[in-house]
């Protein structure tokens, strides 16, 4: 019963503004994970889900953590997401590839995960309901990056060192994934001309495509010396039926 007060208290305590700006930016967060799940483009997914962390951060300042909406911003929207969202414009991804397995049961280990989170969270929500909340006043004491610290290391200075170690074996592993091992010496650019020229490729690089043409466009045959056009200007992409 003294529980269930409680609760009540802290929740008649929250400010109309406080509730006006939860209820608006919990819309935004919840219609951007549905965008990162639904969106057909890899790069859509990856802006949804920035929209979605900075709705998060405007969370975080809203209930005076104002240190955890920084890093918020900072870290996940500002250095980790525009990674993820310039890697993606930059190497692109295939609505077909996104269809392939490329790792066999991922789907599964997915679908797992998804229901192992869902209900890691249902009983957090239900530890919360039944145990109290913790007002603002008693989670800042002392102050937000203050509190912050004191539990970090502290209560959960283990999950903390086992998060920090998670994250360097990533960065480890993803290194040595991407590391290629050269055992041959680097070709020159004599060397490269030379072995050109012996297997009949061609010598010089493509023109781009409108060189010496009436129209500068991608689509339009670069023309060469002798008025003829050069097919392989072109991209077969946008040659389509030989008409362009």
């Amino acid at each position: 019963m003294t529980t269930t007060l409680l609760a009540a208290e802290t929740l008649t305590r929250t400010s109309t503004p406080e509730a006006v700006a939860f209820w608006i930016l919990a819309v935004i967060a919840i219609a951007g994970a549905i965008g990162v799940v639904a969106a057909p483009k890899a790069v859509y997914s990856a802006i949804f889900l920035a929209t979605t962390m900075i709705a998060l951060a405007m969370v975080y300042v809203a209930q005076e953590a104002l240190f955890l909406g920084v890093v918020q911003v900072v870290v996940y929207t500002g250095a980790v997401m525009m990674l993820f969202l310039f890697v993606l414009m930059l190497i692109g991804v295939d609505s077909s590839e996104s269809l392939v397995e490329t790792i066999r049961g991922q789907r599964v280990a997915a679908i797992v995960a998804g229901l192992g989170f869902g209900i890691l969270l249902v009983a957090g929500i239900g530890t919360v309901a039944t145990t109290g909340f913790v007002g603002l006043a008693q989670a800042n004491e002392g102050g937000n990056v203050q509190g912050l610290a004191t539990l970090i290391f502290t209560r959960d200075l283990w999950a903390f060192e086992l998060t920090s170690a998670l994250l360097i074996t990533a960065a480890l592993g993803a290194m040595v994934l991407a590391h290629r091992e050269r055992f041959e010496r680097r070709k020159t650019q004599r060397e490269l001309v030379v072995e050109r020229f012996q297997t009949g490729a061609r010598a010089t690089p493509l023109p781009n495509p409108g060189v010496y043409a009436r129209h500068n466009a991608v689509d339009t045959a670069a023309r060469l010396p002798d008025g003829t056009e050069e097919e392989s200007s072109v991209s077969t992409i946008l040659r389509g039926d030989g008409q362009r």
